[in-house]
């Protein structure tokens, strides 16, 4: 991985936390929330899309054309996803879930779906990236998964890695191996988000507005850094860098997510949870070495 891609994939990751931050302090608005930033970042990026469009840089197959489409739908899925933790547990447990879950089930499927063979360290990888995610959900002490809603950050956390693992694959596909540019992907994705959650706004446009008192300048935020944090990523991978070093790259977002958690939302956090980071990433960087 060159200089450049490497600090891209830091600066993402940087910026990919704040937005997490920003959209943990609106989770009680969900899905009202998702759209509007969804259509401030259509506004947003809409001059770079169509400034690659006049200059003629765009290629264009129905391959790409479906994977964009596909792609959308996961991203709505994992937006609504993400909202939803935010608002029933804490972003030190959810966000940090998240973002391991999606290496380990890739792992999980390349195993047993396509039939790749085991290693040890990529079985030390998924034991480590198991035990961070135990060490964050519950720091230190498992009885606190029996408790009520002890289980929820874990169970959304691990749906929207879920989605992370898959939206990654098809992303990276689209943008290396079809050429599909990432501003194109990434702005096609909010433009889809923005037209499947329309109905449920225009549905009760005064509800909704209400729902967004206070919550705008947040929604601008929010529209400005996640389109940039995931473009500075595929910019990364269409520059040559490699999706199974880009990827545990990424993951270092946790350790500033649950960081933040702490720091700015006064989370109880804890050597627990702080440990759990650090073992989750080091799980990650051996799924993706093994």
């Amino acid at each position: 991985m060159t200089l450049a891609a490497l600090l891209l994939v830091v600066l993402a990751s940087f910026i990919h936390a704040s937005w997490n931050l920003l959209a943990k302090r609106a989770a009680s608005v969900g899905p009202v929330f998702v759209f509007a930033y969804s259509l401030i970042a259509c506004l947003l990026y809409a001059p770079w899309v169509v400034s690659l469009i006049l200059q003629g840089n765009l290629r264009w197959s129905w391959a790409g054309g479906g994977l964009v489409l596909l792609s959308g739908g996961l991203h709505l899925g994992y937006s609504l996803c993400l909202q939803r933790g935010y608002r029933v547990a804490d972003l030190s447990v959810v966000y940090p879930v998240a973002r391991g879950t999606g290496p380990l089930l890739s792992s999980l499927g390349a195993f047993v779906i396509l039939g790749e063979p085991f290693t040890r360290q990529g079985l030390a990888g998924l034991a480590l990236v198991v035990a961070g995610i135990l060490l964050i959900a519950t720091q230190g002490k498992l009885a606190a998964l029996t408790r009520p809603g002890g289980q929820a950050g874990v169970r959304w956390g691990t749906a929207t890695g879920a989605l992370i693992a898959s939206y990654t694959v098809v992303d990276a596909y689209a943008v290396k191996a079809l050429g599909v540019a990432p501003v194109v992907l990434d702005w096609v994705s909010n433009l889809l988000r923005v037209l499947l959650l329309a109905p449920l706004v225009l549905r009760d446009p005064a509800r909704a507005r209400g729902a967004m008192r206070g919550y705008w300048g947040t929604a601008v935020l929010v529209g400005a850094l996640s389109p940039l944090s995931y473009i500075l990523v595929l910019l990364a991978l269409t520059g040559g860098a490699p999706l199974s070093l880009v990827a545990p790259m990424r993951e270092m977002s946790m350790m500033v997510g649950a960081l933040m958690g702490m720091v700015i939302l006064r989370e109880s956090v804890g050597a627990g949870r702080l440990a759990g980071c650090g073992v989750l990433i080091a799980g990650v960087i051996l799924l993706s070495a093994g």
